[in-house]
């Protein structure tokens, strides 16, 4: 009996130092998934420059300077200066800041209430089901912009109300996709017998369905920041995103600026090539994370 339990024991330690570790998954994923790491990559470089804006950006974002009004990109300014005369570098830097608060925030608000419906409705069901299940299909039913144009004109332009709006133009969605996972974790068996032992519905779900469908919400949430992105860009270009001065990439993009782009075409790219960069960037990021958490995707690049 006990060579049995040292033989058990030794297969153990062996299976163990087979087992690869943390760090070698990592450096397989990112070998094998190399779209995903370019996009970490680049997402990594604008955090960057967002966090260190204020010791990186060779001008103030807001001072302005006339007498280089529209001036091309130079070893002055990198980027170019706008009508104004404000370096466009800096403010490229500073705007960064707010596109990517923005962008972050808004979904991660967007997420936690799609998940608390989502959740909740596919766990009681019934008459709850139904009212969240008619509200999700109220917001559905307005194109997102729309709705967060409306939103943001009823609550007046600044960078929380922005945050807000987007957060909910992006509930519907994840409430329905959460729903759905949920729906199919409840039939399993662990979660009857936790009824069973008696306990608490919060409990449940805490402990039981929001575990098992954090792969979903990880998704969820990497897909979804590229689009509160591009809403923000779009309010700030329709005049409604944070107000002036504020940097962000979408208010570079509109007001006085679009009279002069046709001739000073380094107003649109500098901004214009920030935002597809950092949208790619996390809607390639999602489709890597979305594959290494899906065991039948994990065998393809």
């Amino acid at each position: 009996m006990t060579a049995t339990h040292a033989g058990a024991g030794a297969l153990g330690l062996e299976l163990d130092r087979q087992r690869p570790s943390a760090w070698s998954n990592f450096l397989h994923i990112a070998r094998t998934k190399y779209l995903g790491t370019a996009s970490a990559i680049v997402l990594i470089f604008f955090f960057g420059l967002a966090a260190f804006a204020p010791v990186l950006a060779p001008y103030d974002p807001i001072e302005v300077n006339t007498n280089v009004s529209l001036q091309a990109p130079s070893a002055a300014h990198l980027l170019g200066t706008d009508e104004l005369g404000r370096d466009l570098l800096s403010r490229v830097m500073y705007g960064a800041q707010v596109s990517l608060m923005v962008g972050l925030t808004s979904v991660l608000l967007g997420v936690v209430f799609g998940v608390f419906l989502g959740i909740t409705s596919a766990y009681f069901g019934g008459f709850y089901d139904l009212v969240v299940q008619r509200l999700i299909d109220s917001l559905q039913a307005f194109p997102s912009l729309i709705l967060a144009l409306v939103l943001v004109a009823t609550l007046g332009s600044s960078v929380q109300n922005v945050i807000f709006a987007i957060a909910i133009t992006l509930i519907a969605t994840k409430a329905r996709v959460v729903r759905s996972a949920a729906l199919s974790l409840m039939q399993n068996q662990y979660v009857d017998g936790a009824r069973v032992i008696g306990c608490k519905s919060p409990y449940i779900m805490v402990k039981y369905i929001v575990p098992n469908a954090w792969a979903v919400i990880i998704v969820l949430f990497s897909l979804s920041i590229g689009q509160a992105i591009i809403r923000e860009a779009s309010l700030s270009f329709l005049g409604l995103g944070p107000p002036p001065p504020t940097p962000t990439w979408g208010g570079m993009l509109s007001g006085s600026a679009r009279s002069y782009m046709s001739t000073a075409p380094w107003l649109a790219l500098a901004p214009g090539m920030c935002i597809m960069l950092v949208v790619l960037a996390f809607n390639l990021l999602g489709d890597t994370v979305r594959d290494v958490l899906d065991p039948r995707l994990r065998g393809t690049n």
